[in-house]
């Protein structure tokens, strides 16, 4: 089945001057521009300049999480209330932890919600299919996104700043010269990931949510379900691979965060 007549849903604005229609579409990922957030960069000089200076990836890493602990205060040692007691502060790192436990829970929407923000593009789901604004699983989202426990440290600053610096990494350490990984997912069904169009038996594009989970380990894919995604992912659409942050996050699943939208795609069956 497919629903090549359904789009994306998408805001005609975002902050990166780029068509949130584009940015979902395989033409994107085929011949993927350059992403930059506005603004970030030339507001954080210190910071890139100060990364400049690193000589590997685990220093330029280590260097980054000291610049979020100082902005954001993200350490156990800088409280607020006095006697000991403690304000919590919504951190990057517990979203990346969330979604890595449950990418359908608060912290997921709270990461859908940014690229929505920040791209213009829409979720497809949360624990319900997204296909226009009227749907309950759309009010669920909306709810969960905004709730004030994540907001109150500027969290999607920190992920603009977090998705700048994944694009920094790429270029200078992780993948120099190179456009597109070949990553891989793991599925049970289409429910999440809408087909498109099915172009023969082992070939689709499928509409992929608004953020997504790739491996760049296929055994690891093989664990998550018994079909098999296989995605050429621009870098341009990365916000986090592990390797990026020095020991701080879970690196089992050698997993990659990606922009989604619609993606062409081989599809194998364990």
């Amino acid at each position: 089945m497919t629903d090549a007549g359904q789009r994306c849903l998408g805001h005609s604005t975002n902050l990166v001057g780029r068509p949130p229609d584009w940015l979902a579409s395989c033409a994107f990922n085929e011949a993927p521009a350059p992403l930059h957030i506005w603004g970030v960069r030339e507001m954080n000089p210190s910071l890139f300049a100060m990364l400049d200076k690193a000589e590997t990836l685990a220093e330029a890493g280590g260097a980054f999480l000291v610049y979020m602990i100082a902005m954001f205060g993200l350490d156990d040692e800088q409280r607020d209330g006095g006697a000991g007691k403690r304000r919590f502060r919504s951190s990057f790192l517990r979203l990346i932890q969330g979604w890595s436990f449950d990418s359908n829970g608060p912290e997921g929407a709270v990461l859908k919600g940014w690229v929505e923000s920040r791209f213009g593009v829409c979720p497809s789901f949360h624990k319900g299919i997204i296909a226009q604004f009227s749907d309950p699983a759309w009010a669920g989202y909306v709810e969960e996104k905004m709730a004030s426990g994540f907001h109150n440290n500027a969290i999607w600053v920190q992920l603009d700043l977090l998705f700048e610096f994944c694009q920094w990494a790429i270029a200078r350490f992780a993948f120099p010269g190179q456009t597109h990984l070949t990553l891989f997912r793991g599925v049970n069904g289409f429910d999440e990931h809408r087909i498109v169009e099915r172009i023969d038996r082992r070939a689709a594009v499928v509409r992929l949510n608004n953020l997504v989970s790739f491996t760049t380990d296929r055994s690891v894919a093989d664990c998550f379900g018994d079909r098999i995604l296989t995605a050429r992912v621009p870098l341009a659409k990365v916000l986090f691979f592990n390797g990026l942050l020095p020991a701080t996050l879970p690196r089992g699943e050698a997993e990659v965060l990606a922009l989604g939208g619609e993606y062409r795609v081989r599809v194998d069956y364990v």
